[in-house]
């Protein structure tokens, strides 16, 4: 049994589509980081970084319960755990490796910004604005390049792509249309259909936010000054 912690977002949703997909127990332990969930002692335990998702694998190395915080991390144990959706050979994994860096860090992280300064920043700021959805369109545009000579990411259906998916389902939020990007699209469409990634987004789906106003509290804690003064 897993314990998961965690949150409808696309951090989130990349491991609830994994734990679909290799077909491993799991239980959801919602981690509202609007409330501020993120920062109570117990989370912090298991994730030092204070950011969801997070997990407790109750049967981990050597039968020991194993806690793995970092998105990008646990997937990869779960892949090396259950022996799927990541190569053993060498050449395979790192192909694999490098598409999920890829994610970690630029989809992630830039497409999160495109996010922040297009929908949720107090007041527009052109520049932000502008700088990112270039950056999104950049992105898309390496993936789709990749997706013209190859059905997915690293070759094989692999973490790779359950990786960047998540982050690729609002487009409208990062200034892009898949429309734009056919073999993107093509990609998106077809991991879409799966049915464990079905179900891996529909995990928590009732507390999903839409992209109107935020609470002030939820504004706090997301974007403010807590997360540092409870980290200090």
């Amino acid at each position: 049994m897993i314990d998961l912690y965690t949150w409808p977002t696309p951090n989130g949703h990349k491991v609830h589509i994994m734990l679909e997909e290799v077909g491993l127990e799991y239980r959801v332990i919602p981690i509202d980081i609007n409330r501020g969930d993120q920062f109570k002692p117990d989370f912090l335990a298991i994730s030092p970084n204070n950011k969801m998702p997070a997990m407790i694998d109750h049967d981990g190395p050597g039968g020991q319960s194993y806690s793995v915080f970092e998105s990008g991390a646990m997937l990869m144990y779960l892949a090396e755990k259950t022996g799927q959706l990541m190569p053993t050979d060498m050449a395979g994994r790192y192909r694999v490796i490098q598409w999920l860096m890829f994610q970690m860090g630029g989809i992630g992280p830039l497409l999160g910004q495109a996010h922040h300064f297009r929908v949720y920043a107090p007041e527009p700021i052109p520049y932000a604005v502008e700088r990112y959805t270039n950056e999104a369109t950049r992105l898309y545009s390496v993936m789709d390049r990749r997706l013209a000579e190859s059905e997915y990411l690293a070759d094989d259906y692999s973490i790779a792509d359950i990786a960047c998916f998540p982050w690729l389902r609002r487009p409208e939020r990062q200034g892009q249309r898949h429309e734009d990007f056919p073999n993107l699209k093509r990609w998106f469409d077809a991991i879409a259909a799966r049915p464990a990634v079905q179900r891996g987004v529909e995990v928590l789906a009732e507390h999903q936010r839409s992209s109107g106003p935020i609470s002030a509290e939820a504004r706090e804690n997301l974007f403010g000054s807590a997360q540092y003064k409870r980290g200090s």
